[in-house]
């Protein structure tokens, strides 16, 4: 098989997976690898708050080894395995149903009228204080969540996939794990967890600037593209700001502002323009990224159609 077109393949059934299956409920990979992460993280981090170097070696054992590990069962698979590993390992690290799970907890309390309980659902997407959100505020941080993790955890794991293959998705998942759970600008971690940070800005920079492009194709362009140009760096995360600002413009809403942490309260540029999100709007936030991964798909699909050798295309009409 035409290696574009078995690469089309492998995206497409993983995708398909997803939506079927979702996430494992049990034993899934990144929750031992996140076991790991924190025990590596007691041995290093000591005493806390003072250890870049300690964080940087933590960085190299746990994206090296499992990104060795990919490596050597490519190395070793005969090509019809690979490809089930490929799959298996895609499938892992995407979640675009697990996402729009997540947002439809909280869409669907607050259509109802139930914000308490929406409020508790949007507190296992964002890292804000949700006790006093209103609800406009449950449904700007859930929007932004569902746009801030299709590029990390959709768009990303697809662009790593197509560069790298399964090692790539690998080294961008472990990445990605480690910024999320070291990435924090608090004594602990500001120093300890900034070879993390900084490699997941290097690894999502491309990706992000592909994903806030999607997000204008499958959406409201004009506006899309004009939020990106003019507010994307006014946002303080060189990646997020381009895919917010992309985003909101793209659902032709405003998102940023207010909200608070456990450090307090963060005044954020405003992104986007036209009213704020309601309930409505976390619906249309999972609608656009769903048309941008089929986007995707369709585009490569049509790369691969037009890059395939006449032995391919004869051999698949005969």
């Amino acid at each position: 098989m035409d290696s574009l077109l078995s690469t089309v393949v492998v995206c497409l059934t993983a995708i398909l997976i997803d939506q079927w299956l979702g996430e494992p409920r049990r034993w899934h990979p990144l929750i031992a690898y996140g076991r790991q992460v924190e025990r590596v993280e007691r041995w290093l981090n000591t005493p806390p708050g003072q250890n870049v170097a300690r964080g940087a070696w933590g960085v190299a054992m746990l994206v090296g080894a499992p990104v060795a590990a990919a490596l050597l069962l490519i190395w070793i698979l005969p090509p019809a395995l690979e490809m089930v590993a490929e799959v298996l390992g895609l499938w892992l690290a995407l979640s675009l149903r697990g996402l729009a799970e997540h947002a439809r907890a909280v869409e669907y309390p607050l259509r109802a009228g139930h914000l308490v309980t929406a409020r508790l659902q949007v507190s296992r997407m964002v890292s804000r204080q949700t006790e006093s959100l209103d609800d406009t505020g449950v449904a700007t941080a859930a929007t932004e969540s569902v746009l801030e993790n299709g590029a990390d955890a959709v768009f990303a794991s697809l662009f790593w996939f197509l560069v790298a293959g399964l090692p790539g998705v690998v080294l961008h998942r472990t990445v990605n794990t480690l910024d999320a759970m070291w990435g924090y600008r608090n004594p602990r971690y500001l120093s300890f967890g900034r070879a993390a940070a900084r490699l997941d800005d290097v690894l999502n920079w491309v990706p992000a600037r592909l994903t806030a492009m999607t997000y204008a194709l499958v959406g409201h362009s004009s506006p899309a593209l004009r939020c990106w140009h003019t507010q994307a760096a006014a946002w303080d995360s060189p990646n997020a700001g381009p895919v917010m600002a992309a985003g909101a413009g793209a659902l032709k809403v405003t998102l940023g502002g207010l909200a608070t942490y456990s450090t307090g309260v963060k005044t954020r540029p405003l992104l986007g323009e036209g009213p704020a999100p309601n309930a409505f709007t976390i619906d249309r936030a999972i609608a656009l990224v769903r048309r941008g991964v089929w986007l995707w798909m369709i585009l490569l699909g049509v790369l691969a159609l037009m890059t395939m050798t006449p032995t391919v295309i004869h051999s698949g009409v005969s």
